[in-house]
């Protein structure tokens, strides 16, 4: 297995480009290799969603832009093949939506997603991020960019160790 990158974002609205804060892991060998978490500042000062992430925009206008920190995300991106999510077409439009509003490019990976992964090889009533923690016993922080992309990393490697393939899981 070569590198791949497990990502969550926060957003502060329903646009694309509103990411607020972005958690990746790095995965290299089939182990977890490092870690990044930023707060980001959002287009907008209205922040919508405080009562789930905790964020406001008190705590987020002094930040950095996308923009800005993209070369320190792009850094820790290379070299990778995949990138990993929970409920990856989520995490897959804000980044994609959030470099297309700088005139970034985003990377062109594939993306896999853990749900996907969980529905094939769990067998749980509910996939959701929180509720696939619980049944592996993975720690978890949820709605923190950091923690749902370390759990995110934590649950593709079990899905990979219980026989998953990339393309068990591969979003289209």
């Amino acid at each position: 297995m070569g590198a791949v990158i497990a990502l969550d974002f926060e957003t502060s609205d329903r646009w694309p480009d509103s990411a607020c804060a972005l958690g990746l892991v790095r995965i290299e060998d089939g182990v977890i290799a490092g870690e990044l978490y930023r707060l980001i500042r959002p287009p907008r000062s209205r922040v919508h969603y405080t009562e789930i992430h905790g964020l406001t925009w008190e705590m987020l206008k002094g930040e950095p832009t996308f923009a800005e920190l993209w070369p320190e995300f792009a850094e820790f991106m290379q070299g990778a093949s995949l990138m990993v999510a929970h409920n990856a077409s989520f995490d897959r439009r804000v980044l994609c939506g959030s470099c297309d509003a700088y005139g970034l490019t985003p990377p062109a990976l594939p993306f896999v997603c853990t749900v996907k992964g969980a529905r094939r090889g769990l067998g749980l009533p509910h996939n959701r991020l929180n509720d696939v923690c619980e049944h592996l016993g993975i720690e978890l922080k949820h709605h923190h960019a950091m923690s749902d992309s370390l759990a995110a990393a934590k649950i593709y490697l079990h899905l990979r160790s219980i026989g998953l393939s990339d393309a068990d899981m591969m979003l289209k």
